[in-house]
């Protein structure tokens, strides 16, 4: 199993900048893509920013240029840099990873509150 523990949410004033951390850790022997999704009251989860082991990443139209993904391989860490948040960024952001263990899943941190708010 995989165990993902999401750190870094908040409450922000809006046009402030917060950072999202989440790590990996349990019988992991590979893990392929890491990323960030993100749910607001009333609506689907919708994904945020992902990024391959090889460095390639994928970011939702909202958040392009205001977001940065970034993985730390060695550490089993994805990170999310928001800056310039919006009130429509609040959400509880999830934290996701596909990873290699006995077999290839999908797994989900808990989830981390970001208010963006004054």
């Amino acid at each position: 199993q995989v165990q993902l523990v999401e750190s870094g949410g908040g409450l922000v004033q809006p046009g402030g900048s917060l950072r999202l951390s989440c790590v990996a850790s349990g019988s992991v022997n590979v893990i392929y893509n890491m990323g960030w999704y993100r749910q607001a009251p009333g609506k689907q989860r919708e994904l945020v920013a992902t990024m391959t082991n090889g460095g390639s990443t994928n970011y939702a139209d909202s958040v392009k240029g205001r977001f940065t993904i970034s993985r730390d391989n060695a550490k089993n860490t994805v990170y999310l840099q928001m800056n310039s948040l919006k009130p429509e960024d609040t959400a509880v952001y999830y934290c996701n990873a596909r990873a290699l263990t006995s077999f290839i899943g999908d797994y989900w941190g808990q989830g981390t509150q970001v208010t963006v708010s004054s």
